[in-house]
C-alpha cells in the first residue's frame, strides 16, 4: 500500500475522532501512542489534571540531542451552527479533496506524520525525530504551554522543529504572538430610572473597549520598520462584550473578550500597562465611589510568543532544501511554533492544506498537497539517516 493511501485512513480515523477544545482528547491521544509504540517509538503522555486531555511526545532513532521535532495539535474547532453538506466527523472524499472538521487544521499533516512512523523506524537514523501532538491550541496553547517545563528540564534537546499548520506547503518563517484576555466586570444592579444609584457593568465594559480601541489606533503608527507582517503592526481585536437583561435593569455584570497580536514584545507591554493603569487609575475608583465591591477583573487565556523570523534558521534551510522552496513568508496567524523557538530550537512552519479552508463548514485538504507533504517528510528521514 502507498503512503499517500495510509495517510487517508490514518486522517479517517483522526477526523473521527471529535476532538473540538471544549471535549476530551483522550481517545485520540492513546489511539495515536499506539500506533507510535508499534512502530518502535519511545512514546510519553502527559495528562492534564483531570485526565481528560494530554499530550503526547515520542521519539523514534537515537537518544541524543539534535533530532526534529515534527509538531501538531490534536484540537479542533466547533462545528455548531456551521451549515456542513456532509458529517464533519467521518472523512469523506470528493474529486482531490478529502473533507472532515481537522482535515487540513491540522490532522492532515498529523496523519502524514504517523504514516512515516514506520518508515522512519526502517533507517538507521544518526538524529532522532520526535512527534509532539498537543492539546488545546485553539483555545490559547494551553497544551504546548503546559510541555514547555517537561521539555525544557531534559538533558537531550531537539534542534529544529516543523509546525505542520496549514500553509499549502509554503515555507513560513514568521508570525504574530497571540494573546487571549477576558475582563469581568461587577457592578450594582438597580433600577434603570435612578443610574446614579447603581454601578453600570456594562457602561465600564463600554469605556473599557473604548480604551482598547484606542490603543489599537495607537499602534498603528508604531510598526517596525521593515516589518514584513501584514498588517505591520500590533493589532488588538474586540471578541465579545456581553452584560445586561432588560432595557430597564441596570446591570451588574458584563465581560469582555479580547485578543492582542503582537509583532514585538514592547507592544504587549504596553498594551497591558496601559489598561491595568486606566482600570486601576480611573474605572475602580469610580465604581467604587457608589459601591465598595465593585471589580473589574482580568484572566489571561493564553499569551502565546510569536515566531520571531531570525537571520539564521536551520529549520527553514532544511524545510526549504525538502521542499524546494525559494523563500520564507510571514503569517498573521498564530501556532505553537514561538513557544518551541523559546526552547532554543530552530523552528519553521509548513504543513499540508489551506488556512482558509480552517474552521469552515467543509473543511478539506487535497490529495496533492498530502503528497507534497510525504515527500518533505520522506525526505526529511533521508536527512536524518545520512
Amino acid at each position: 500500500m502507498s503512503d499517500l493511501w495510509t495517510t487517508e485512513t490514518l486522517l479517517a480515523d483522526l477526523i473521527a475522532h471529535p476532538t473540538v477544545s471544549s471535549e476530551p482528547n483522550r481517545a485520540l491521544i492513546d489511539f495515536m501512542a499506539n500506533l507510535l509504540e508499534d512502530a518502535g517509538a519511545r512514546v510519553e503522555v502527559f495528562a492534564d489534571p483531570g485526565g481528560g486531555k494530554a499530550n503526547l511526545f515520542a521519539t523514534l532513532g537515537p537518544e541524543r540531542s539534535g533530532g526534529v521535532v515534527l509538531s501538531g495539535h490534536s484540537d479542533v474547532v466547533p462545528v455548531t451552527d456551521q451549515n456542513w453538506t456532509t458529517d464533519p466527523f467521518r472523512m469523506s472524499a470528493w474529486e482531490d479533496a478529502l473533507y472532515g472538521r481537522g482535515a487540513c487544521d491540522m490532522k492532515g499533516f498529523i496523519a502524514a506524520s504517523l504514516a512515516m512512523a514506520r518508515h522512519y523506524a526502517e533507517l538507521r537514523l544518526r538524529r532522532p525525530v520526535h512527534f509532539c501532538f498537543t492539546h488545546d491550541e485553539e483555545v490559547g496553547c494551553l497544551g504546548a504551554q503546559a510541555l514547555v517545563p517537561e521539555l525544557e528540564a531534559r538533558a537531550v534537546k531537539p534542534a529544529m522543529a516543523i509546525v505542520g499548520e496549514p500553509t499549502e506547503m509554503r515555507l513560513i518563517e514568521g508570525h504574530k504572538g497571540c494573546c487571549e484576555y477576558t475582563a469581568t466586570f461587577t457592578g450594582l444592579e438597580g433600577h434603570g430610572s435612578a443610574p446614579d444609584l447603581g454601578v453600570n457593568a456594562v457602561s465600564y465594559a463600554v469605556l473599557y473597549v473604548t480604551r482598547l480601541l484606542l490603543l489599537a489606533d495607537r499602534l498603528k503608527s508604531g510598526a517596525p520598520e521593515g516589518s514584513r507582517f501584514d498588517p505591520p503592526w500590533s493589532t488588538i481585536n474586540i471578541g465579545k462584550l456581553a452584560g445586561g437583561h432588560a432595557h430597564n435593569v441596570i446591570p451588574g455584570f458584563a465581560e469582555v473578550q479580547w485578543e492582542m497580536r503582537p509583532v514585538q514584545p514592547a507592544d504587549a507591554r504596553y498594551v497591558k500597562d496601559n489598561i491595568r493603569a486606566y482600570v486601576e487609575e480611573e474605572l475602580l475608583p469610580q465604581m467604587r465611589a457608589v459601591h465598595p465591591d465593585a471589580d473589574v477583573v482580568t484572566e489571561v487565556i493564553g499569551e502565546v510568543t510569536g515566531l520571531e523570523p531570525l537571520p539564521e534558521n536551520a529549520a527553514r534551510d532544511l524545510v526549504a532544501k525538502l521542499t524546494g522552496a525559494n523563500g520564507a513568508d510571514l503569517v498573521p496567524f498564530n501556532t505553537e511554533a514561538g513557544l518551541l523557538q523559546d526552547l532554543g530550537m530552530s523552528v519553521v512552519v509548513c504543513g499540508p492544506g489551506s488556512i482558509a479552508q480552517a474552521h469552515k463548514p467543509d473543511e478539506f485538504v487535497s490529495r496533492d498537497q498530502l503528497s507534497q507533504c510525504l515527500d518533505m517528510l520522506r525526505g526529511l528521514g533521508a536527512q536524518l539517516a545520512a
